[in-house]
């Protein structure tokens, strides 16, 4: 894959968790991570960050009972939003990039 390539589908990556969570990054680190360690490593922080905000919407969803929940999910997409963002930005113009308050469950 060219480095033109990775850096789309590592922009398209992370634009696709904003939408759909964790699907697209699932499915892209399945389906990317042999063709280049650029798109490799992008999809596979995009996974392990939407892991962790999938994690804080299951913690936001249990909690929602006491009344705080909702402030935990709204943050948790707030948070989601920005950070992928700033992700697919730096992937664009061919920057790593690690997501703050992530939780590494796939390693390199």
């Amino acid at each position: 894959m060219t480095p033109e390539d990775q850096r789309l589908w590592a922009t398209l990556t992370h634009v696709g968790g904003i939408f759909f969570n964790l699907l697209v990054p699932l499915v892209a680190y399945f389906v990317l991570r042999d063709r280049g360690q650029f798109v490799r490593e992008h999809t596979r922080v995009a996974l392990n960050f939407h892991i962790t905000m999938a994690i804080a919407y299951f913690a936001g969803g249990l909690t929602s009972v006491l009344g705080v929940g909702f402030l935990v999910i709204a943050a948790a997409a707030v948070v989601s939003i920005v950070f992928g963002i700033m992700a697919a930005v730096a992937a664009n113009q061919g920057q790593f990039y690690k997501y703050p308050l992530s939780i590494e469950f796939v390693k390199s």
